[in-house]
């Protein structure tokens, strides 16, 4: 299935995409006279009977959207960690003139960060070197800690695409990256959570990133220094994952920061990256 989240009434709703329209889960659940989580954290934490709820109103529900009229929100809204890794990709690192590393680098966004499909993004006026990043994210579906890399991607929900927005002038300040990552609207993510089952591996996703309709980033997820799997059990080792957490798991080759003549993103642009399978995650920016 492919989640959703949307603005409606100045609410949140979670949606269930069906073809080109998106399900109201609430208003289909109350019209059908059935109980069904409400929002991505109920489905999340609800296991197999919110699961079975919803593929009830996927299928029976008859109060939809159309997808072009929906306003998206993250796919999910408040997650308790946003867990980034960088330099995850072979060819990014090279391109970044850094090594490669030994273990993962990590570092963190806040709620805050996000930002949903079709949304504009204001850039800060004390950042001048604002880039993208398309990533694939890895949402936990249960609480674990300390598993093993064969446990681990049972433990994820689902995935989605992100966008690892960074102004590079702020991150390299130091050896701390936080302040040019964790900026306001910096982490979009979705349209859609697409549940695990649609993604049967995680390493054989290809990735693509268009900025103003130049094709920027192309890949795949096979080229990850640490897989899906080595991220989540290794993180695992020092803290307990959550449902709902949210891994970005990094980048490939062709960012600006590791082109010759760099052009940074600014007010207009519009920047859309892709998986397959799981959708195009549309970013308009502005000052």
């Amino acid at each position: 299935m492919k989640l959703c989240s949307f603005y409606q009434d100045g609410a949140v709703r979670l949606g269930l995409v069906r073809e080109r329209h998106v399900v109201d889960v609430a208003a289909s659940a109350h019209a059908l006279g059935v109980e069904a989580p409400l929002s991505v954290m109920a489905a999340l934490a609800g296991g197999e009977q919110a699961t079975a709820q919803l593929q009830k109103v996927y299928v029976q529900g008859s109060v939809a959207l159309p997808v072009d009229d929906v306003v998206f929100a993250p796919p999910v809204t408040h997650p308790d960690k946003i867990i980034c890794v960088g330099l995850n990709y072979c060819k990014h690192a090279e391109e970044s003139n850094m090594a490669i590393p030994a273990s993962p680098v990590y570092f963190t966004k806040f709620s805050n960060s996000l930002s949903g499909h079709r949304e504009t993004v204001t850039i800060p006026p004390v950042a001048k070197q604002c880039d993208y990043e398309v990533e694939l994210v890895a949402v936990i579906g249960q609480r674990i800690r300390q598993v093993s890399v064969e446990e681990a991607l049972r433990a994820v929900y689902g995935y989605a695409v992100g966008n690892d927005l960074s102004a590079r002038d702020l991150q390299m300040r130091n050896s701390q990256w936080l302040y040019g990552k964790a900026i306001d609207g910096f982490a979009p993510l979705g349209p859609y959570l697409v549940t695990a089952d649609e993604v049967p591996d995680p390493q054989a996703l290809h990735l693509r990133t268009w900025v103003n309709g130049e094709l920027r980033q192309d890949s795949t997820t096979a080229d990850m220094i640490f897989s899906v799997a080595e991220v989540i059990a290794d993180l695992s080792q020092v803290m307990t994952l959550e449902p709902g957490d949210l891994i970005y798991t990094g980048t490939p080759e062709g960012v600006i920061l590791g082109m010759a003549e760099q052009r940074w993103l600014d007010a207009g642009d519009e920047i859309v990256c892709e998986i397959d399978g799981l959708g195009r995650l549309c970013t308009r920016l502005a000052r």
